[in-house]
């Protein structure tokens, strides 16, 4: 595994089975506040150009379509997206693992739908395979307080670094000052602390 900062140029986005009907799962946190963030590391993407690769879980059942405002955010990804027929650990899927690596990139950055289910095992096979990994907590959830910390626990030993929308862009916009930084900026007060925002407006 590399140590190397994740960069525009060295990273990718993977976004797991962010699906309408696996978003009612999540409980240990707000999930409109997860489906915000997980839309705002689409627009982070856009905005710099992160190769982006999305997968979806059975969307013809209860797990449902892929977020809209995801796929309106990545067309071409949504249109590409890598639908898994029912393999649990993405990284499994062949399709998936050959779109991942298919970017060039060993810096991944991960969120899904649930945690506990549908994170935690590409994130650790993805490490223990030579990837960088960071998986973003607030973009994720799962469906109890347990389950969720159980889960972060297992990725933080097996080598995942656990992080937030926040501290992700930071890192990766490097310079708030430079064109895509102001960006960047912008997407953060607008979109991940809109509150926020209001208050510096």
């Amino acid at each position: 595994m590399t140590n190397q900062r994740f960069t525009p140029e060295n990273s990718a986005l993977l976004l797991i089975d962010h699906q309408v009907g696996t978003m009612q799962l999540i409980k240990n946190i707000d999930k409109e506040l997860a489906a915000k963030q997980s839309i705002a590391l689409a627009k982070m993407a856009k905005i710099l150009g992160i190769p982006v690769v999305i997968t979806s879980s059975q969307e013809d059942n209860a797990q449902g379509p892929i977020l809209p405002e995801i796929a309106e955010t990545l067309p071409e990804a949504y249109e590409a997206r890598v639908k898994r027929l029912g393999v649990v650990n993405a990284w499994a899927d062949q399709e998936f693992h050959d779109a991942v690596v298919a970017t060039g990139r060993k810096n991944l950055i991960m969120a899904g739908v649930t945690t506990d289910v549908c994170l935690i095992f590409p994130a650790i096979d993805a490490v223990a395979e030579g990837f960088a990994v960071q998986a973003v907590i607030d973009a994720s959830g799962s469906p109890s307080d347990l389950s969720e910390e159980f889960s972060r626990q297992r990725m933080h030993d097996a080598g995942v670094v656990l992080t937030a929308t926040n501290t992700l862009m930071a890192e990766i916009a490097q310079d708030w000052s430079s064109p895509t930084g102001q960006q960047l900026i912008g997407l953060l007060f607008t979109d991940v602390f809109p509150a926020l925002g209001a208050e510096i407006a």
